[in-house]
């Protein structure tokens, strides 16, 4: 919940320039509501695609205050983030409520970017792997997901905002273990889901974190308020 009309339009413009054909990698920004159609505005010509940080699982209609899959598709959105650790924690989004979320959005042609992650408590009782799969549960068992469109994101809690991050052999044991579980109940997309690693990651740690085998991405939070910081990490991405 940050920025400002101001600030959406000069970072997305300072990003966009800086662009080079050398950078291989997707990259998408997830603005507020209320900037999107800036976003969009900004974005004409470059290589980012805008997407939004929540959606309602209700279709349209009588929901007050909530945002609909339809609206963001109308508003040119591609991505969606979807049960972020804050979205989980503040707003008591449940696991089953995320499901209808990607389902909406998925109807709508959006890629939701789902996010998982345990606690710092959680990673001390050592129930990260527990945790993980709880979270997927409902996802991996519903049969109507397409994963040829969906982008897991693992995001420990004990990492977001704090400049901690999980070391890279870390994030791997963590990755690996999604793309196990992709194995057991979506065999033929295990390979292919892009899992990302959100969690402090900056222009110092990206290139030994996106090295590992099974992190195909990052979603950078504080780092992607600074433009440098975050083509840095782009540059680093494949």
């Amino acid at each position: 919940m940050n920025g400002s009309i101001a600030l959406a339009s000069e970072l997305i413009q300072s990003i966009g320039a800086g662009i080079d054909d050398k950078m291989s990698c997707e990259i998408g920004i997830c603005v507020p509501f209320v900037y999107l159609n800036v976003a969009n505005l900004n974005v004409q010509g470059s290589k980012i695609s805008i997407g939004a940080q929540t959606v309602s699982e209700y279709p349209p209609g009588a929901y007050t205050g909530e945002i609909s899959a339809e609206m963001l598709s109308d508003l040119k959105c591609k991505w969606v983030l979807i049960g972020h650790s804050e979205r989980r924690q503040y707003f008591n989004e449940t696991d089953e409520q995320l499901v209808l979320k990607v389902k909406v959005s998925q109807k709508e042609g959006l890629t939701p970017v789902f996010c998982i992650g345990e606690t710092e408590k959680e990673r001390q009782d050592n129930k990260t792997f527990e945790v993980i799969e709880r979270q997927l549960k409902e996802l991996l068992s519903d049969k109507s997901i397409d994963f040829n469109n969906i982008v897991l994101a693992y995001e420990p809690v004990w990492a977001i905002g704090t400049g901690l991050s999980a070391t890279p052999e870390e994030a791997q044991v963590v990755h690996a273990y999604i793309r196990n579980l992709l194995a057991t109940k979506v065999p033929e997309k295990a390979q292919t889901t892009r899992i990302l690693y959100g969690g402090s990651v900056n222009a110092g740690n990206a290139q030994t974190l996106l090295n590992q085998q099974d992190i195909d991405g990052g979603l950078i939070g504080g780092a992607s308020l600074n433009a440098e910081a975050f083509l840095t990490i782009c540059r680093h991405a494949k």
